[in-house]
């Protein structure tokens, strides 16, 4: 199986799923989880109060997101500037097929 094939599989399991389910039961848990990590960062001695604690989680989470952000600006400026192409080329690339950036 081509990785292209093995997307469109994948995409195809998870329309299906998310058809017949409610997403936001389907990832509660992993939600959760994902958040408890920013709390645990946020207070590793379990010392703080509730909200405090949850107000610095938010703050970490923001942060993370914001890293992420930056990285994707940082990875898109550098393939544009790689592939000589700047936006025509993201716009071309995309009306091909591809994703684009």
């Amino acid at each position: 199986m081509t990785p292209a094939e093995r997307r469109l599989r994948a995409q195809l399991g998870a329309h299906t799923m998310h058809a017949q389910h409610d997403p936001k039961k389907t990832t509660a848990k992993a939600r959760a989880v994902f958040l408890a990590n920013f709390e645990a960062k946020a207070d590793p001695t379990g010392i703080l109060p509730v909200e405090e604690r949850r107000r610095r989680a938010e703050h970490l989470r923001k942060a993370h997101f914001a890293r992420l952000a930056l990285a994707s600006a940082k990875a898109r400026r550098s393939k544009r500037a790689g592939n000589g192409g700047g936006e025509e080329a993201a716009g071309r690339r995309r009306s091909e097929g591809g994703r684009g950036v």
